[in-house]
């Protein structure tokens, strides 16, 4: 790995061949300059892991410099170089962004421990944010995309590289799950330091002819390496153990994550496989007495009715919506835990979203709400079981309506993407969700209506999976939600 760098500025030549000698010394890569406008644009080409800038400088002293420079460089550490009867001016640097001051002439104890201080107290400090910042995304139960996604941006942020990206195994393939950042280098490149450090099971960096630096480490479980974590510096940006160090736990977090979604997936697979069981030999037994009670139930409503008794009436109706909720429930349960062979047909996409909308036009009507349907015909026809969609698309849109208040807007857009994918959006302009309910929507019986089952988002997302699609919630609390389905298109 190639020497931290530091880059030293002072307009006396005495000056800056001490420090040259002693931060050698010390392992650094140095960059010496009197000229602060050369310093700047040096900042602006390179980076660098510590600056010392002299205080008493022309035409740029070392506080407007230090400005300057995290102008173009935000974590730069800079420490003020002075003499003693300028302290107060190097106090003053300090509240203007520089991390300490050294003084003239130089301790060789206190240069190397603020130096050491300098670096270490400001990447920590940097480290231990993006650590918690990934910490809390895993336990907020988030969708594993995101949590992905977090661990890319921290890693991207962390060892302060161009580009991060996470590698998973798919179909005896690695393919890209999440990344943050761009560069000019390809994926190619990157999927084969991905490759090594999975065959080596431990973080490598790897140097090109041009200079740039790839850092991966690979993302254990259960002593498998199951994919890779990926970052590339430029070339003028040093790669330090420090930095490989950080890969290897940021792709800790990444496998746990990963680890705790398949052991979950496990768990619900287990249940789902318990819950048909139990659904098959309880639900002639509920519907039986239910149909029962619901008979009873009309028979009550029509003697009250008779008798002119109005609370009798209304009690009766109680009783008959309370054992249609509990019919329902049974109806789910049995549904989900014993899911149909998908019967798919070949019909156009579009008119199946407008003959769900059409069930709907009057529940819309009765609470002013203005649907806004915006569908392609260039999405033509598509393979799908017509019933189970309909499931999907009356779940969706009754959602919809209940987040909204009167006046509300629903759009509907269908289009097509490339060759072979179809989207379908369904948005609104209710009340949204927070982080934490879009993580848990498609948990069984996880439900934020006062009368909901919580099968609903369950059974649609269950649908959407076996038709080969992929279902989607984006959603902020405030300003609605928009619910993506992505389909094979036919």
């Amino acid at each position: 790995m190639r020497p931290r760098s530091v880059l030293v500025v002072d307009d006396d030549p005495d000056i800056l061949e001490v420090l040259d000698m002693r931060l050698n010394a010390l392992g650094f890569a140095v960059t010496a300059t009197p000229d602060p406008e050369a310093a700047l644009r040096l900042i602006g080409e390179r980076g660098f892991d510590l600056a010392l800038f002299d205080l008493r400088m022309e035409p740029l002293d070392g506080i407007a410099l230090t400005r300057a420079a995290h102008e173009r460089q935000s974590r730069l550490p800079v420490l003020i170089m002075t003499a003693h009867g300028t302290i107060e001016n190097a106090v003053e640097a300090i509240k203007e962004g520089a991390l300490d001051f050294i003084t003239k002439p130089f301790v060789p104890e206190e240069l190397r421990g603020k130096i050491g201080r300098a670096v270490a107290e400001r990447r920590w400090a940097r480290d231990r944010d993006l650590l918690y910042r990934v910490g809390e995304s895993l336990a907020s139960s988030a969708a594993i995309d995101r949590v992905l996604r977090v661990v890319a941006e921290g890693t991207l942020e962390a060892t302060e590289t161009e580009r991060a990206l996470v590698f998973l195994r798919a179909d005896a393939q690695l393919v890209v799950k999440a990344a943050a950042g761009a560069s000019p280098t390809s994926e190619t490149r990157l999927l084969l330091a991905a490759e090594r450090a999975m065959v080596g099971r431990e973080p490598i960096a790897d140097a090109a002819d041009d200079g740039r630096i790839v850092l991966a480490a690979p993302l254990m479980i259960d002593r498998t390496a199951e994919g890779a974590l990926v970052a590339e510096n430029p070339g003028y940006v040093v790669a330090t153990d420090e930095d490989l160090d950080l890969l290897r736990l940021f792709a800790a977090q990444a496998a746990v994550a990963l680890k705790n979604t398949r052991d979950l997936s496990r768990l619900r697979g287990g249940a789902l496989a318990a819950l048909g069981r139990v659904a098959t030999q309880v639900a002639h037994e509920l519907n039986n007495p239910l149909g029962g009670l619901t008979l009873y139930s009309h028979v009550l409503e029509e003697r009250f009715k008779r008798g002119g008794d109005t609370e009798g009436v209304e009690m009766a109706r109680k009783i008959g919506r309370a054992v249609q909720h509990l019919h329902e429930l049974v109806t789910d349960i049995t549904a989900y835990g014993r899911q149909p062979e998908l019967r798919r047909e070949r019909v156009p996409g579009n008119a199946v979203i407008e003959e769900c909308l059409g069930t709907m036009q009057e529940r819309f009507a009765e609470k002013q709400i203005r649907v806004d349907c915006q569908l392609d015909a260039a999405i033509g026809p598509l393979f799908l079981d017509v019933h189970e969609m309909r499931k999907v698309f009356g779940n969706l849109f009754i959602n919809a309506m209940e987040a909204m208040e009167p006046g509300g807007t629903l759009t509907v857009r269908s289009r097509r993407r490339g060759a072979l994918s179809v989207e379908i959006d369904v948005e609104d302009t209710g009340c949204g969700m927070d982080a934490e309910t879009c993580s848990r929507m498609f948990d069984l019986f996880f439900t934020t209506k006062p009368n909901g089952t919580g099968f609903g988002m369950a059974i649609a997302g269950s649908v959407v999976d076996r038709h080969g699609g992929r279902l989607t919630v984006d959603s902020e609390p405030g300003r609605g939600t928009r619910v993506r389905i992505s389909l094979p298109a036919g």
